[in-house]
């Protein structure tokens, strides 16, 4: 299926087939000038499906490179690494840069590819659930700095991305939670009856039922193209919604070195069930919504209480990693809390002191 993200000349097509990454002639080999492509990936993901790709690719010569996997490849050095392996391979502006693995390699190759003689093409091949839903479509690309996550990018849309819902047998368990996570986002942001369907079906999507992977990933793209092609740069406030859980989260990661400890979307589904619990704190949501999408989550496995990540840290540590949030604005912090499943809205109204109070409640459990 193809799902299209409308944003006039930065339009571009979301393909979505089992099996594609082996069949990608049709959608990549326009792409290939002179019958040839720069492939970045890392290590692990070449080890599984490097091959395929080049074998779904008959015509086309595959220019690899291959970077360490893990997120502290997302920074300045491997940025500055990849730059120049572009360079060195002569890559133009009308070429297109395929980035074939999870959210580090789309964010680092498309932060790449938007420098690169002031902005060259990229497709975006995601090879985790959790890029395939959220962070090969949209156009945020970036590398993480000593500050914070994230904070060192531009946004930069692909030119197509290229969906196969089948890479998604090599994941281990974790990483596939992890990618849930963003899928159970979309139906805590405006969906109720998606979260409802993530109720049913979460389990088995998890277990690997290929029909609830599909179904998920394809509802998935059209919630966010509907949100980029609203708000392409986050100036309204619709775009913001989907960093539902993202204030927390990333607090927690910078608290635990965005190390393997807390991958992001564990990190996502922490914080949130602190955004919903926030909210029926301050008496936005019915406290009975902030136990349902805590018992959902937990009842996957993922793990719903910061005193359960023993950090060795107090909590106004965690809000001073929330003051490098990039929705920060004139010394407000944007959160997005809801007024109860699939009604989630952006404040500027949170006291951080309240904030502060709140997460050594849930840091001491």
């Amino acid at each position: 299926m193809i799902v299209d993200v409308a944003l006039g000349m930065r339009a571009y097509p979301i393909h979505i087939a089992p099996g594609l990454l082996g069949a990608a002639a049709p959608v990549l080999g326009p792409f290939a000038r002179n019958q040839r492509l720069v492939v970045v990936t890392d290590e692990s993901v070449a080890a599984l499906h490097l091959e395929t790709l080049a074998a779904g690719l008959p015509s086309v010569t595959i220019e690899p490179i291959i970077l360490p996997p893990g997120e502290a490849t997302k920074d300045w050095a491997h940025l500055q690494l990849v730059v120049e392996r572009l360079l060195e391979l002569g890559v133009e502006r009308s070429d297109a840069v395929v980035a074939l693995g999870g959210g580090v390699i789309g964010d680092l190759v498309g932060f790449a590819c938007s420098m690169l003689k002031r902005g060259c093409r990229f497709v975006q091949v995601p090879t985790t659930l959790l890029s395939q839903v959220d962070s090969s479509v949209g156009g945020k690309t970036a590398i993480n700095a000593k500050a914070g996550k994230n904070l060192v990018g531009a946004f930069h849309q692909p030119v197509a991305v290229l969906i196969d819902p089948a890479v998604l047998a090599t994941l281990p368990r974790r990483e596939l939670m992890a990618g849930y996570a963003e899928v159970v986002k979309y139906g805590l942001i405006n969906d109720a009856a998606f979260f409802g369907w993530c109720e049913a079906n979460g389990a088995a999507l998890l277990d690997g039922d290929a029909t609830a992977q599909i179904h998920a990933i394809a509802h998935s793209c059209r919630a966010k193209a509907a949100v980029v092609a609203a708000d392409e740069r986050e100036t309204d406030d619709i775009r913001a919604l989907l960093n539902l859980g993202h204030t927390f989260g990333h607090a927690f990661e910078a608290e635990t070195g965005f190390s393997s400890r807390l991958l992001h979307g564990e990190a996502v589904a922490l914080g949130m069930v602190q955004a919903f619990r926030l909210s029926a704190r301050l008496g936005l949501c019915p406290q009975s919504d902030a136990e349902r999408v805590a018992a959902h989550l937990a009842g996957l496995g993922f793990t719903i209480e910061p005193a359960a990540l023993g950090l060795n840290c107090t909590a106004a540590r965690l809000v001073e990693h929330m003051k490098q949030d990039k929705k920060m604005s004139a010394g407000r912090l944007a959160f997005i809390l809801a007024r109860g499943i699939g009604q989630s809205f952006v404040s500027r109204d949170v006291e951080l002191a309240d904030v502060e109070a709140f997460l050594a409640e849930q840091l001491t459990g």
